[in-house]
């Protein structure tokens, strides 16, 4: 779910891949990415583990450049061509654009069963096994190193290791996501809440949405998804929350149908039903809950911290208006990502050239994505607590980088980034499980009358089927 590795509203629409442009002639070009007797000139080390040699020639294409529509995201990228190129000035960068969305699932699967991915192709993290099914990605494990990607040792483990394998890794990361809660500050302060700590626990959840359900109007406390795959999501997150999970650590059996999901539902449907502090419109998805809460009839629901430049940009909403808080129960938090992964069977110069790439567009504090002085000054928004895939000096550097340019309050997220909750990654087959689980969300949520009993059994037994054909 995207950053979320899941926006379907963002993510839903058909897209087609437009012809590739070099970002360094900005010219239409067609070169073919497994050509590499033209595309690749020598000059290179063979030995993996050794840095691209800036003399030698290569050519890489790469996913996902932002497209004309994105002017702003699109003149740093030139920028930042032209500023790997000073090191590398042998290297051509050939950028791939989308007119919209950078990643739709069905042209992403019918992109790698054809072999026609770019030298450099974007996934989300839970794309790692569909990848490998399909022998897309190479194993880059021996050519990441402290040398090629100077920051490494400051990557966060958990999101490292959810772009390995069996000990290797297919990817480096350039963005990340862990859920919280987050809130309408306006509503909050009318209910006599404090924006500044938000609930903690369920129990103060269910309290806080009873209080502002109570400033009448229409308000609901407290929204969930029931639809379009996104109350399976959402019912993943609360499950992790409270410490429990979705499915076994084997990846074959159910783990939800049990005490803990049990308390997740009933405290759903008794907020719901008992307390009316969810709001009589239901089956909701990706972006209805967005719209509330951005238009202060909602007043809290849990999110990725990207939500709310989303809410500014798209719906016209002010940032002073939200804050976020740490998923309530604290266990575990769902967590996700995106990544680039690079083409198997490529040449080295070109695997190496690729990875110069990523260490200088995503990997690097101060430069390429993480210039926040830069997004600033381009009116593009600073603040948001994620990506933030840092540890160590570089966390202390780049925090420091995004409040000194914040476009936005940034005190209004620290309790999210003081108290950060462990991320868990999503559940092997999570489409298809969040499509299951939806079924229990949906029940809650539209019938007084529920049995949460036989909504847990019968998703229990859809799942393991499920689970039984990987």
């Amino acid at each position: 779910m995207r950053s979320a590795r899941f926006r379907p509203a963002r993510r839903a629409s058909a897209i087609a891949l437009v012809s590739a442009l070099s970002l360094s002639t900005l010219a239409a070009c067609g070169t073919s990415s497994s050509d590499d007797s033209t595309a690749s000139q020598g000059g290179g080390s063979s030995d993996p583990s050794a840095p691209l040699d800036p003399k030698t020639k290569v050519t890489i294409t790469i996913d996902c450049m932002p497209p004309a529509a994105k002017a702003a995201e699109l003149k740093e990228w030139k920028e930042d061509v032209k500023e790997f190129n000073q090191t590398y000035p042998n290297v051509t960068v050939e950028g791939r654009s989308t007119p919209g969305q950078c990643l739709e699932p069905p042209r992403f699967t019918a992109m790698l069963k054809a072999k026609s991915q770019p030298d450099v192709f974007y996934t989300y993290f839970t794309d790692l096994p569909q990848v490998l099914d399909n022998d897309g990605a190479q194993d880059i494990t021996a050519y990441v190193n402290d040398t090629s990607v100077p920051a490494l040792k400051d990557i966060d483990p958990d999101v490292l290791g959810s772009l390995q394998h069996d000990g290797k890794l297919y990817g480096l990361p350039t963005s990340n996501y862990r859920m919280g809660l987050l809130v309408n500050r306006k509503l909050f302060e009318k209910a006599g809440l404090d924006p500044d700590n938000p609930p903690a626990t369920w129990e103060e959840v269910r309290s806080a949405a009873k209080a502002i359900a109570g400033l009448g109007k229409g308000m609901s406390g407290f929204g969930e998804y029931s639809a379009g795959n996104t109350g399976g999501w959402h019912f993943t997150a609360q499950m992790y929350s409270v410490g429990g999970d979705v499915v076994d650590p084997s990846g074959k059996k159910a783990a939800f149908n049990n005490e803990l999901g049990k308390q997740v539902a009933e405290n759903l449907h008794a907020m719901r039903w008992q307390d009316d502090s969810m709001g009589r419109t239901q089956l909701l998805k990706w972006g209805d809950l967005q719209k509330q809460i951005a238009t202060d009839k909602l007043g809290m629901f849990l999110a990725a911290p990207d939500d709310i430049a989303y809410m500014v940009q798209q719906l016209g909403a002010k940032y002073e208006n939200f804050g976020m808080g740490p998923i309530p129960g604290g266990k575990n938090t769902l967590a996700g990502g995106n990544n680039y992964m690079i083409k198997k069977g490529i040449s080295s110069d070109k695997i190496k050239a690729a990875i110069a790439w990523l260490n200088f567009k995503n990997l690097t504090v101060g430069k390429g994505q993480f210039d926040w002085e830069r997004t600033k000054a381009d009116g593009l928004p600073v603040g948001i607590p994620q990506p933030n895939f840092w540890l160590n000096e570089s966390k202390t550097k780049d925090d420091a980088a995004r409040t000194e340019h914040a476009t936005m309050p940034v005190q209004n997220f620290k309790a999210y980034m003081d108290k950060p909750v462990a991320g868990k990654a999503e559940p092997p087959k999570a489409q298809e499980i969040y499509k299951v689980l939806d079924n229990v969300m949906s029940g809650i949520l539209t019938n007084k009358d529920a049995d949460v009993d036989k909504l847990l059994a019968t998703a229990e037994s859809q799942v393991n089927q499920i689970l039984a054909h990987q």
